[in-house]
């Protein structure tokens, strides 16, 4: 008995190490590389997942992975924009897959308004850019990114101040008074940039570039009527990068750059300066009298060579399931314009778990941003290209505290001299501080009773706080020669604002295929309030306050308003065996910004697109392998009035200065009616759009091309109502219509597609032409047009207007006369109407600031490890007012009687003008421009083992505006400030060395 259980005993314990022997050979390691299939290259962040389960690993940086498996599993290779692969184990120890790529990634999904689609599935002119494949720079802002990369999106940068923000236009402007700025939306929070954040010039520079995973540019009104009153200027779609389930990844990405100024006004020198001076008035003249011992470049002492820094680390992975991401990031960025600076940090956190066998998605995301500023005043830039060059930096004066001064014969400053420009920046202090957060909770949740059905929703915010404060030196020269009392007063000021975006979209989506018919239907609820608080003072500084009397002091104010925008909303996607699209969508938005009788504004779209290349007659085609026709129709409003939240109410505001009443020996401000329009509206734009969508080679070659037609009507202009009603004499109304229509072409090739050896291409060039067709309530031909845009020089000069069967914002200037060589005859114009006189009537409008085409060409060639890419901008057919020199070639203007002279631009010489003529045509110059935006080279280094096996790093130089080519005769062709060219700041030419770290 004792043997037969030992027997048994041997047989369980045999038995058991043959079972424990057998699933241990069962559960091994299998590792691999997954690569591209065109290149070569190795794929990271593929996913690697055993079928029919959720245990899976993420490719690393070279492409590599390991798994625990089992004979019997199979392996999932999928990534976005490729054609996912299945694996049987079996007794392989190593897999290698290549993937191949998906025609035009036609299964990757795109984010639209509430929601995605497929990006074959598209009906309205939407383009997708990803921001991983996008050249850099030194870009402080997401709006660099897209610049040149998508046709017909025109970034214009306000200048090359740190942190300087952009002009974002899309299919040019669809208003004249009101905003013409795009609707942003971030990570389904629609931000409101209306206004802006006092004390940060971008207020997109609150999201680090590193942290944005893709832009979604919707253009048509096909896409953009889904946000109904706020979509008349196209939106942009800005989502941001996410964690993924698997172990921990660390990625850095630094530079370090260096800025240097790409040239200066060529003004004369001092030696020259003397000589001219002397040579115009005499030797013996009060104006050589004038004159200096000194040798002085102005603009050499307000420039710099800068130094910057940006620094990004994000950590992202699973923690029990949970997936999650978070970055930091700071940047330090000096000005090329002495003593500006930008100092920033960044935070940003997202979380993406999933309950329920993942029918509850869960999307938490906070964003954060710390900001600072000293802003240089520009003013200095202007002051640097007049200032005597024969003066000296520094003067031992009792006045503007040792800066030099142009003194009166007495002794005391002249107070309508320039100011000292060095003076400007180190006398004055601007600086801001501004925190900014913007988070959102984003639920979705699949119905088990209904397959296809979801509920989802979104609660957002966009909160700001920013204080600043503005101070002028007391005894500064500024204090002399600028302000109202010009008695070495520091006017000082400070400010401080708070705004605040609420949001709350519930909507319902159902997608479900029947047979070859595919429906998705969804409709929502929308709820977005505004808040905005600002408070300003205006104190004197304390010393000199015992000096003055208390009307002297500037009243300060402070100020609260809110809106609101509730909406309802619809859409309707269906499509017929992946062959005939047909999209529906309806908003209804109601705004408090209007009266109730007008609240309401109801904004439909509708699309069509036939696949051609799924027919039957060109499927399996070698040589077509995309090719979609598309039709669009479309309205959207506009309810960023540009003249506060309630701009059909009755208001009053203080009267001007001398408008007081007395009593006694106090004063009382006076207050006067504004004018109003209560039956005020929306701004309604109809946008008619065609496309082709096209890919051949297999893609080697895709691309679109479009034509769209906008019409703007009710649009706001601002005219003149009779006298003696009471009111201002300015009422904003609807009045108006405003026309854009345009072409737009865009192509990607990709030339090489080998292993070692690949090169993308991408060109996009649009045309875009605008006109008004109606500017006032009943026809008058003797009204000119809305004159705006003020100028450097003489006093209430505008070179701009809006005019009927004119571009908008077209130059207002007298046509110039010139003799048989060329050059300007001093004082002759046409005489457009024929009277035999040169008056106000014959001026016209002449040429306009936007340009006809915009141009952008991106490169991406990759040899084994090595990279070369740029990014090549063009505007063509664009104009600029040089007010620089309008304003600097006038003999009249080299000396000012009360005792101090101003110094001359070079161009002078040629146009040899007596006096000013500020409203010359021949001062209206073309702009248009080729422009290399940066230009980078860089290298990978695989598999350092520095903490294991699993690392990547790439260096890189980047060069940044590296060269322009232009005839524009001043600084530079491209800024913002309505084409008028004036004390703009510089963009600076950049050396950037970067580094980024994966691990």
């Amino acid at each position: 008995m004792k043997k037969q259980f030992n027997f048994f005993k041997i047989l369980f314990l045999l038995i058991g190490l043959g079972i424990y022997t057998g699933a241990t050979a069962q559960e091994r390691m299998v590792t691999g590389i997954v690569t591209d299939a065109d290149t070569g290259g190795p794929l990271p962040g593929v996913t690697v997942v055993k079928k029919g389960t959720f245990e899976g690993v993420i490719t690393q940086v070279d492409g590599t992975y390991s798994i625990e498996v089992t004979p019997n599993d199979v392996l999932v290779f999928s990534f976005v924009g490729y054609k996912s692969i299945e694996e049987p184990v079996g007794d392989r120890e190593v897999i290698n897959v290549a993937l191949a790529p998906d025609v035009l990634g036609l299964e990757e999904v795109v984010v639209i308004g509430y929601g995605t689609v497929k990006k074959e599935d598209l009906t309205g002119s939407v383009t997708a850019v990803d921001a991983s494949k996008l050249n850099r720079g030194l870009a402080t802002s997401p709006s660099d990114l897209i610049s040149g990369k998508v046709a017909g999106v025109s970034v214009v940068s306000s200048g090359g101040a740190p942190g300087a923000g952009a002009t974002i236009r899309i299919r040019g402007g669809s208003s004249m008074s009101a905003s013409n700025d795009p609707l942003i939306v971030i990570d389904g929070v629609p931000v409101d940039n209306s206004t802006g954040i006092n004390g940060m010039a971008d207020p997109l520079s609150s999201i680090h570039p590193n942290d944005i995973k893709t832009f979604t540019v919707l253009k048509d009104a096909s896409a953009t009527a889904i946000y109904g009153s706020r979509a008349s200027n196209g939106v942009i779609i800005i989502t941001t990068k996410e964690g993924s389930k698997g172990k921990m990844r660390v990625s850095y990405n630094g530079n370090f750059a260096v800025s240097t100024k790409r040239g200066t006004v060529d003004v004369m020198g001092a030696d020259e300066f003397r000589q001219y001076v002397t040579d115009l008035f005499g030797a013996g003249s009060e104006q050589v009298a004038a004159l200096g011992d000194y040798s002085t470049d102005w603009q050499e002492e307000i420039f710099q060579t800068a130094l910057s820094t940006d620094h990004n680390i994000s950590f992202s992975g699973s923690l029990k399931d949970i997936p999650y991401r978070v970055s930091v990031g700071y940047t330090s960025e000096e000005g090329i314009l002495k003593t500006s600076k930008m100092e920033r940090t960044t935070g940003a956190l997202n979380l993406s778990p999933k309950f329920l066998d993942n029918r509850l998605s869960v999307k938490l995301n906070v964003k954060g941003v710390y900001n600072t500023n000293r802003f240089a005043d520009t003013g200095a830039i202007g002051s640097a290209t007049q200032f005597d060059p024969t003066q000296p930096i520094y003067a031992d004066s009792p006045y503007g505290n040792g800066y030099y001064m142009s003194l009166k014969e007495d002794g005391t400053p002249i107070d309508i001299g320039l100011a000292n420009p060095v003076a400007v920046l180190e006398q004055k202090e601007d600086e801001s501080t501004v925190y900014r957060s913007i988070g959102n909770a984003q639920i979705d949740y699949k119905f088990l009773f209904l397959d296809g059905l979801n509920a989802n929703l979104n609660v957002g915010y966009d909160v700001s706080k920013s204080d600043g404060d503005v101070i002028y030196a007391d005894n500064s020269p500024m204090s002399y020669v600028w302000g109202n009392n010009k008695a070495g007063w520091g006017e000082n000021s400070s400010y401080s604002q708070t705004k605040e975006n609420y949001l709350l979209d519930f909507y319902l989506n159902y997608n479900r295929d029947f047979a070859a018919h595919h429906f998705d239907v969804m409709g929502g609820y929308s709820w977005q309030k505004f808040y905005r608080d600002e408070e300003n003072e205006y104190p004197y500084s304390a010393e000199k306050a015992l000096e003055t009397d208390e009307e002297f002091y500037k009243d300060g104010y402070d100020y609260s308003t809110e809106s609101y925008v509730i909406s309802f909303f619809g859409r309707l996607n269906y499509n017929y065996a992946q062959k005939y699209f047909v999209t529906f969508s309806l908003r209804n938005d109601g705004s408090s910004r209007f009266s109730p009788d007008n609240q309401w504004g109801l904004f439909p779209s509708a699309a069509l697109a036939w696949k051609i290349s799924n027919e039957s007659f060109l499927e399996g085609s070698d040589v077509v392998s995309d090719l979609k026709l598309r039709l669009s129709y479309g309205v959207t409003g506009q309810q960023s009035l540009g003249q506060g939240d309630y701009p059909w109410m009755g208001r009053y505001s203080y009267s001007t200065a001398g408008a007081n009443y007395y009593f006694g020996d106090t004063i009382v401000r006076l207050l006067r009616p504004l004018a109003y329009d209560e039956n005020l509206k929306w701004e309604e734009t109809t946008t008619y759009n065609v496309g082709v969508d096209y890919g051949f080679l297999g893609n080697r070659i895709s691309g679109t091309l479009d034509f769209y037609y906008r019409e703007t009507e009710d649009l706001l202009n601002t005219v003149a109502i009779p006298a003696g009603t009471n009111f201002s004499n300015q009422l904003l109304t609807n009045v108006g219509e405003l026309t854009n229509k345009g072409v737009e072409f865009s192509i990607t090739g990709r030339p090489l597609a080998e292993k070692d050896f690949s090169w993308i291409l991408s060109y996009n060039i649009a045309y875009n032409k605008n006109e008004i067709k109606k500017l006032t309530i009943n026809d008058d031909p003797d009204y000119v047009g809305v004159e705006h845009g003020g100028i450097d020089g003489g006093t209430g000069n505008n070179i701009l207007i809006h005019q009927v069967g004119q571009p908008a914002g077209s130059f207002y200037v007298f046509e110039q006369v010139y003799d048989e060589s060329g050059k300007p005859v001093e004082g002759a114009y046409v005489d457009q109407n024929g009277d035999g006189e040169i008056t106000e009537q014959d001026r016209i409008a002449y040429k306009k600031a936007d340009p006809d085409f915009i141009m952008g060409l991106s490169s991406q060639l990759n040899y084994k490890n090595w990279d070369f890419n740029f990014s090549l901008r063009s505007h063509i057919g664009n104009y600029a007012y040089n007010n620089v020199q309008s304003n600097r070639e006038a003999h009249n203007t080299i000396y000012d009687p009360s005792g101090f002279l101003k110094n001359r631009v070079t161009s002078a010489k040629y146009t040899d003008f007596e006096n000013v003529r500020y409203r010359s045509s021949y001062y209206v110059q073309e702009a248009s421009f080729l422009k290399m935006d940066n230009i980078s080279l860089g290298y990978t280094f695989d598999n350092l083992g520095l903490w294991g096996k699993e690392q990547m790093a790439r260096v890189s130089f980047t060069v940044e505006n590296p060269f322009v080519i232009t005839d524009y005769d001043g600084l530079d062709p491209e800024f913002g400030n309505d084409g008028i060219d004036n004390n703009i700041y510089p963009n600076p030419r950049v050396f950037i060395i970067g580094l980024s770290l994966n691990f």
